[in-house]
């Protein structure tokens, strides 16, 4: 079963994502704003606590000067230091409403209040010093000042302590959003390769290996998002892009066969007029002549006839449309049908030499790769020209067997080097207008990419051109090797 947030889109990811890291940093945020109020309301009852302490203080520094002195204004001033103190605690608890620290407020105001009383009954009987009476309200006195005191210093280290608690918290939460952030990195930067990141890695690779001639098909990841549709979609091109590229042979082949044509024309001529002047001979002295010779006349008629079907049936395979197929055949084989293709077409200055061994087997598309050879040779002659020169096809294994490598090189004018580079693009041409598309060499470049194999050129400036074919003999050699270029 498929977690629900898998089917969404990228878009909708995003947005759940992103929804997500919010909510986290709002609950981080809102938590971290509630400890710092609530910090500012501590430090603020602290400094409240510390006036209050102070004043208390100052009641019992009177409380001592009048048990020292025995000044009645003396009680006058620790009455007003009370009214000061109880003033002072009714605004902190109205402040501090909900605070922990505000219960010791309550217990420093009714130490205060019995504090008072215990002053207001001194001042109205005022026993004389060193009296029990005076002994008695004096030990009455300390012991609810010091309690009062105590109580004070109780808040004030209270309240301190809670702002440091706070401090820690705030630590702590800061580590823990940190951990947090790092945990949800560490789940998202998977979710987003994987997700995300993957497919559009595989889009991106699978086009340059497209860009490259390699029509395979994408594989379709189950994203269930916008890569996925992307890449079926993609699918569907490349299937077209393919099923195109085979009109493009066959529109390729059409236009060869329109420049053969011509030189067939004068091939089929030497065998039809050698068997129309066998057949006159016979049918005017057909009573006088010997048998023997009737028989060679006739044997030779044969010869030309399948003379002249080789020759129409080589147009008609080449012509043919087929589907791809690799099927084991003897390289020569394919290497002379396609020079006598082209014999018509090479001039007198041209020289064509084979070096390819009989034995020699690979697995190819017969067609197609004849179609291959066929183009490098008529460019060999184009560049060639006027003057004297040769084109030679030369095969060979590698040392492990696993390979073969066919050259076709020519004394020819050479490409220049800022051309070189170019020479497999589509439609790139160094030819007047009207004398070639510019599609010869990409056509090559695909079929033999479609083999598996690899396709490059080195050249120099007038001394002639090689391009060099790699072919796979077995089948895991048949890995897409791409195109090159060695000046």
């Amino acid at each position: 079963m498929k977690w629900p947030f898998a089917k969404l889109n990228i878009r909708q990811k995003i947005v759940i994502s992103l929804i997500f890291i919010a909510l986290i940093m709002s609950l981080i945020a809102g938590f971290s704003y509630y400890l710092l109020t609530e910090m500012e309301r501590k430090v603020e009852f602290i400094q409240r606590s510390d006036d209050l302490r102070n004043a208390i203080l100052e009641i019992r520094r009177f409380e001592k000067n009048f048990f020292l002195y025995g000044s009645p204004s003396t009680l006058e001033k620790i009455e007003d230091y009370i009214e000061q103190s109880l003033k002072l605690i009714d605004r902190i608890s109205f402040k501090t409403k909900g605070l922990r620290g505000s219960s010791y407020l309550g217990r420093i105001k009714n130490g205060l209040m019995e504090y008072r009383e215990l002053v207001r009954q001194l001042k109205k009987r005022y026993p004389k010093k060193g009296s029990n009476d005076f002994n008695k309200f004096q030990s009455k006195l300390r012991k609810t000042g010091r309690e009062v005191t105590e109580i004070a210093e109780e808040l004030v280290l209270y309240e301190r302590k809670r702002v440091i608690d706070i401090i820690n918290h705030l630590r702590t939460q800061l580590v823990g959003s940190l951990i947090v952030v790092l945990i949800g990195g560490i789940f998202l930067i998977p979710f987003v390769a994987k997700r995300i990141v993957r497919p559009l890695k595989v889009i991106e690779k699978s086009m340059l290996r497209i860009a490259g001639g390699d029509f395979r098909p994408l594989p379709v990841l189950a994203t269930y998002d916008e890569t996925q549709r992307v890449v079926e979609a993609f699918n569907k091109m490349v299937a077209e892009l393919e099923r195109r590229q085979e009109q493009l042979i066959q529109a390729r082949k059409m236009s060869s066969l329109g420049i053969l044509t011509s030189g067939v024309a004068h091939q089929l001529n030497n065998p039809l007029n050698n068997i129309s002047t066998s057949c006159q001979i016979l049918m005017e002295d057909m009573d006088s002549l010997d048998p023997d010779f009737v028989k060679t006349m006739l044997h030779n008629i044969a010869q030309e006839v399948n003379r002249a079907r080789e020759i129409v049936r080589g147009l008609l395979e080449f012509s043919r449309v087929r589907e791809f197929s690799l099927t084991p055949v003897s390289l020569k084989d394919v290497v002379d049908k396609t020079v006598r293709l082209v014999s018509s077409q090479v001039p007198a200055n041209v020289e064509i030499r084979v070096k390819v061994p009989d034995q020699l087997i690979v697995e190819i598309d017969s067609a197609r790769m004849q179609q291959v050879f066929l183009n490098l040779i008529m460019n060999a002659i184009d560049a060639i020209g006027e003057k004297d020169g040769f084109v030679e096809i030369e095969a060979w294994k590698d040392e492990n067997a696993r390979k073969v490598f066919i050259e076709v090189r020519d004394t020819g004018s050479g490409i220049p080097e800022d051309v070189l580079e170019k020479v497999f693009d589509p439609f790139f041409t160094t030819k007047e207008v009207g004398s070639g598309t510019g599609l010869g060499l990409s056509i090559a470049y695909g079929i033999v990419e479609k083999h598996g194999g690899r396709i490059s050129v080195r050249s120099k400036v007038g001394e002639g051109t090689v391009f060099t074919i790699e072919l796979p003999i077995d089948k895991e050699c048949q890995e897409p090797g791409g195109k090159g270029v060695v000046s």
